[in-house]
């Protein structure tokens, strides 16, 4: 590992998913400036700085600050790159209006501050609903399974809605500025000890049909945005977050035939492949699962 840490930016790096990335990215040799309304305290190289993603000019004034203390004495400052994960993490938490205020002027305000800085790699948490998956009204079918980053996005809801727009207001962003800028699709976020749950997903796999059985293990997470951060050049892309296997015991063709009747299968699918795909972020970022949920659950693990 280089002395030389990177300095980025983690908004949001206190919820779910961020408490457990953090560490991670700072172990890989990043130091990591947390953007959030609650601090994450006793992190090595992750510092803390309370603001409100909905404020332009808090916004712009985090992308200017130093990263840490010790750039005081050298004078140094300056982002690699911006991670944002700050939102509404799903409907009913606050009137859809508030939600989709938040979310998408919170986006805004991020890329637009980044960029003014010139800070050139931004990497923004999207979501697995934009398919219309999770938040939808009734059941949906799809024009084709696994969901691929080529499906439509067909938003039904307010949180849905404000990612689709999130994603636009990333790629106008970077049609202007010529800057890398990233949208993970996400899946179910699965902590470590939410593994215990699984069995209960099993004998009821309708439990988890609104998701099309996908997750993404938080540490896998982390590595997807580890690559991004790495990857240069790619200009606007959207990747599928999730792990490479389906959260269920049931093949994927007969989780399908099940649950879709009417959604054809397109290629060929493994026998557990995920119906969220993550083939092109295997394919163009190199990820490589590390925390299949087999390795977890008691019973499993063959």
């Amino acid at each position: 590992m280089s002395d030389k840490r990177k300095n980025i930016i983690f908004t949001g790096g206190s919820g779910k998913a961020g408490k457990h990335m953090l560490p991670w990215l700072a172990a890989k040799g990043y130091n990591v400036l947390n953007v959030d309304k609650v601090p994450l305290r006793g992190v090595e190289h992750v510092h803390n700085i309370v603001a409100d993603i909905t404020s332009a000019g808090e916004m712009h004034n985090v992308m200017e600050t130093y990263g840490k203390f010790d750039e005081l004495e050298t004078g140094e400052q300056g982002f690699e790159a911006v991670v944002h994960f700050a939102a509404i993490p799903a409907i009913l938490f606050t009137p859809d209006s508030t939600l989709f205020h938040i979310n998408t002027v919170g986006t805004y305000n991020v890329i637009e501050a980044a960029l003014a800085r010139g800070i050139r790699k931004v990497i923004i948490a999207s979501s697995e609903t934009t398919y219309g998956v999770v938040f939808a009204k009734g059941h949906r079918e799809y024009q084709y399974l696994p969901l691929d980053e080529e499906h439509p996005t067909e938003p039904m809801d307010s949180y849905a809605l404000s990612k689709v727009l999130n994603e636009q207001t990333a790629k106008a962003f970077q049609l202007r500025s010529g800057a890398d800028i990233y949208a993970l699709r996400i899946g179910n976020v699965i902590e470590p000890h939410e593994y215990e749950n699984f069995p209960g997903f099993f004998e009821d796999p309708a439990i988890r049909k609104r998701i099309c059985w996908s997750y993404i293990d938080t540490r896998d997470l982390a590595q997807l945005v580890h690559l991004c951060i790495e990857k240069d050049g790619l200009g606007y892309e959207v990747f599928n977050a999730c792990n490479d296997h389906s959260s269920a015991t049931q093949s994927s063709a007969e989780l399908a035939k099940q649950f879709f009747p009417k959604t054809p299968l397109r290629g060929e699918i493994g026998e557990h492949e995920g119906l969220l795909s993550n083939r092109k972020a295997r394919e163009v970022l190199g990820f490589k699962e590390e925390h299949n949920w087999r390795k977890y659950v008691p019973g499993h693990d063959k």
